[in-house]
C-alpha cells in the first residue's frame, strides 16, 4: 500500500482550502469529505487502499489547514456543499463521486440531492442525515444559538502542555477514536501556542445550529438521490442509535454494509480501513 499523498492549497473565490491528493491524475474523480472537527487525515488509512481513483481529501473550512470563514459568517451544511462544488470547478470536474464520513456524508447527500447532474456516486461512512429539529423547537434553538454566538469571545480553546494530552482528549471526544486515529488527526489538527498546543479548528464550529432541517426535510433529500449509494454502517457507530434512519433505509435502493467497529472504523485501525476499502473499491471504480 502506497500511503503517499500530495499536499495542496486551493484558492477558491471566497476562501482558501487545504487538501491531500491521492492516486493517479487520470483516476476516477472523487472528493473525500471528513467529519465534524476532523480533517483530511481522516482518510489517511482508507484513501491509499482505494484503487484507480483521483481522490481530493479536503480540510473543510475552519478545519485542519484550511482557512476559517470570515468574521460574521457561519458553518452551515449548505455552505460546505457550496465549497465542495467550487473545489470540483477548480479541478474541472463536471461530474464526480463523493466519499463522505459523518458530517462529510451528510454534506454529500445534500449536494447530490440538490444537483444530481454533478454527482455520479456516493460512498458514505456512518453518516446520512443531519440531526433534525421540528418547527415548534425552532424559536428556542435559535435563541440558544444567538446567545452562544454572543458569548463566544469569552471562551478560550483548551491548551495542552503536551501533544499526548491533546491526543488523549480527542480519543474521548464526540465520536471516540483509537489512539492511533487520534494521533493522525492531531498531527494535522494541532498548532503550537504559548504553553503548549491547541487545535487549529475554528471555535465557531462548536456553536449550536441556529436552524435545523426537519425530519421531513432530511427524508426529502435522501429520497431525492438519483445516483448509486453505498453506505457503510458501523456496528458501534452513531447511526445505529437512530431507529428512524434504519426504518428509512428499509425502502431505499442503497447498498448497505454493516461492519464491526466504531464511528471512525475507517481510521481506527488497519483492519477497519481494509474492510471499508473492500466495500468501496468495486463501487467507486465505475466512472
Amino acid at each position: 500500500m502506497n500511503s503517499g499523498f500530495e499536499e495542496v492549497r486551493l484558492s477558491l473565490p471566497h476562501i482558501e482550502l487545504a487538501a491531500h491528493l491521492y492516486g493517479p491524475e487520470d483516476g476516477v474523480p472523487v472528493l473525500a469529505l471528513h467529519g465534524w472537527l476532523d480533517n483530511a487525515a481522516s482518510f489517511a488509512r482508507l484513501a491509499p487502499r482505494l484503487e484507480g481513483l483521483r481522490i481530493v481529501a479536503l480540510d473543510f473550512a475552519g478545519h485542519g489547514h484550511s482557512e476559517h470563514r470570515a468574521a460574521g459568517a457561519g458553518y452551515a451544511l449548505w455552505d460546505y456543499a457550496f465549497d465542495v462544488l467550487q473545489v470540483a470547478e477548480q479541478f474541472g470536474w463536471s461530474r464526480f463521486s463523493i466519499l463522505g464520513h459523518s458530517m462529510g456524508a451528510i454534506t454529500a447527500v445534500l449536494l447530490a440531492a440538490a444537483l444530481p447532474e454533478r454527482v455520479a456516486r456516493l460512498a458514505l461512512i456512518d453518516g446520512l442525515v443531519p440531526y433534525t429539529g421540528e418547527a415548534e423547537q425552532a424559536p428556542e434553538k435559535l435563541g440558544e444559538a444567538l446567545r452562544a454566538r454572543q458569548q463566544l469571545s469569552d471562551k478560550r480553546k483548551p491548551v495542552y502542555a503536551e501533544v499526548s494530552r491533546a491526543v488523549e482528549a480527542r480519543m474521548k471526544g464526540v465520536g471516540a477514536v483509537s489512539r492511533e486515529a487520534a494521533e493522525l488527526l492531531a498531527q494535522r489538527g494541532l498548532m503550537p501556542v504559548p504553553g503548549g498546543y491547541t487545535w487549529r479548528t475554528d471555535s465557531r464550529l462548536t456553536l449550536p445550529s441556529p436552524l435545523r432541517l426537519s425530519w421531513a426535510h432530511a427524508q426529502a433529500f435522501v429520497r431525492a438521490l438519483q445516483c448509486p449509494v453505498s453506505l457503510v454502517l458501523a456496528e458501534q457507530g452513531m447511526m445505529g442509535a437512530q431507529p428512524a434512519v434504519r426504518t428509512l433505509l428499509q425502502d431505499l435502493p442503497f447498498e448497505v454494509h454493516t461492519l464491526p467497529g466504531g464511528h471512525h472504523l475507517h481510521l481506527d485501525d488497519e483492519r477497519g480501513a481494509q474492510l471499508v476499502a473492500d466495500c468501496f473499491n468495486p463501487f467507486l471504480r465505475v466512472p
